[in-house]
């Protein structure tokens, strides 16, 4: 595993070529996530979601087209490939890059197991990560009070 203070940006994008991204690796966390939309929108039973603050984010060649998937979310991906890119919070300041898309998805191991109530039971867990159900997360729960104040 490469450390953080060896790379100073990490970059990333989709299949076809037509989307790129950068970020500076300040403050970021690996979590694989089991919910039921992030298999939808994969097509994966789990995804490996790379938290990163907006601020240190940006879009360097094209930009993903958005499917708003909640009231507190939107995902985007790539219009002309299909590829799954971000998880996007509404009322927040941070966004979800798939690991997957990144050049080099080695440089952050996962931290935990994130919506696990969505856990496919074939599907072997370290038990050695932290594990959270979607609906015991604090960040979840303000999300969706916000939400709702705002409709």
């Amino acid at each position: 595993m490469k450390g953080s203070d060896q790379v100073d940006e990490w970059t990333g994008g989709c299949l076809c070529g037509a989307i790129r991204y950068e970020f500076e690796p300040n403050d970021v966390r690996n979590w694989y996530c089991h919910c039921r939309m992030c298999q939808q929108f994969s097509g994966a039973v789990v995804t490996n979601n790379l938290v990163v603050q907006l601020n240190d984010f940006r879009w360097t060649k094209g930009e993903p087209k958005y499917y708003e998937s909640s009231k507190i979310a939107r995902r985007g991906f790539c219009a002309n490939c299909g590829s799954s890119l971000v998880f996007a919070p509404l009322h927040d300041d941070y966004l979800c890059v798939q690991m997957g898309t990144m050049d080099d998805p080695e440089l952050c191991p996962p931290k935990g197991h994130y919506g696990i109530e969505g856990h496919i039971s074939w599907l072997p867990i370290d038990a050695n990560l932290e594990i959270m159900r979607t609906e015991d997360d604090p960040w979840f729960q303000e999300q969706v009070a916000q939400a709702n104040r705002n409709d």
